[in-house]
């Protein structure tokens, strides 16, 4: 069997000192089985190969939707600051004087009714809960949708959702429950979430059928006696968190932060002027 001749164009472009009698089937240089990519029909070298592959589509623009840590600091500082408060409530002698004094009822902010003016109570009642399983149950719902949506958001407007979902949640509360029934839970920040998170994910063609089950199961829930359930405060969430959702989707562009910035604040004056209109009322 005779050999084949030695010829400068059977030994690799790449690495001169390889022979090989493989070619491209694009270029027809001659490569060694290090620089063989398999193509279709054959094999390309490595440039025909980087040549050939798709070009990744440019974004359209900056978007305004980053995080500049993949660490979700603020679900966990959440759920942290709330398992704390559930320990306070669960300290004999001292428990229920700290639920008392920092649940929420209408009546907290409607001054006529002869109740202390206590606003803040809006926002402490979040962090209250009535039983083990109602914190955990919001706790797990945080843990899954928060770190989705601090990822997604960044910190400051992922907090910005959270709280201001929560406040809707007890403005609902002020506007539609008894002024006399206190109410405790991280539902209406809970469902703000899940709102703004169907408003997103619909933005982005994502399939929201699982969600939307979940939603309407709790939502059914809480209309359901004996439950003790504020389903008022789903409700109110659930409205400020799409409403938020479809803010942050609308101003994504990195030029719009300051729009962004002030439809956020003009949500939260309007949560704040509901529930100025309702104790004139």
């Amino acid at each position: 069997m005779s050999q084949a001749p030695v010829d400068a164009d059977n030994f690799c472009y790449r690495h001169p000192g390889r022979q090989s009698f493989v070619l491209c089937q694009r270029c027809g240089k001659t490569v060694c089985p290090e620089c063989q990519v398999q193509a279709a029909v054959g094999v390309h070298c490595v440039d025909c190969a980087r040549q050939n592959r798709p070009a990744r589509p440019k974004p359209r623009f900056v978007t305004a939707f980053r995080s500049t840590s993949t660490q979700p600091v603020v679900t966990y500082s959440l759920i942290g600051v709330t398992a704390f408060f559930f320990i306070l409530q669960s300290v004999p002698g001292i428990g229920q004087s700290v639920t008392q004094a920092l649940q929420y009822a209408g009546a907290y902010t409607q001054p006529a009714l002869g109740a202390p003016l206590e606003p803040w109570r809006m926002i402490t009642s979040i962090f209250m809960h009535g039983s083990i399983l109602h914190l955990l149950f919001n706790m797990y719902a945080l843990f899954i949708f928060g770190q989705m949506l601090e990822h997604t958001l960044g910190r400051a407007r992922y907090l910005t959702l959270y709280l201001l979902a929560g406040l809707g949640g007890s403005v609902a509360v002020d506007l539609i429950a008894s002024p006399f029934q206190g109410v405790v839970g991280a539902s209406g920040a809970i469902f703000g979430l899940m709102g703004a998170f169907f408003v997103i994910q619909r933005h982005f063609g994502g399939n929201n059928i699982q969600l939307l089950i979940l939603v309407g199961i709790n939502l059914v829930i809480g209309f359901i006696p004996g439950f003790g359930i504020a389903w008022q405060a789903h409700l109110g969430g659930l409205a400020a968190g799409a409403l938020m959702g479809l803010i942050f989707t609308k101003t994504r562009n990195v030029r719009q932060k300051n729009t962004q910035i002030l439809l956020l604040v003009a949500t939260g004056v309007g949560l704040v002027a509901l529930t100025v209109v309702r104790a004139l009322v």
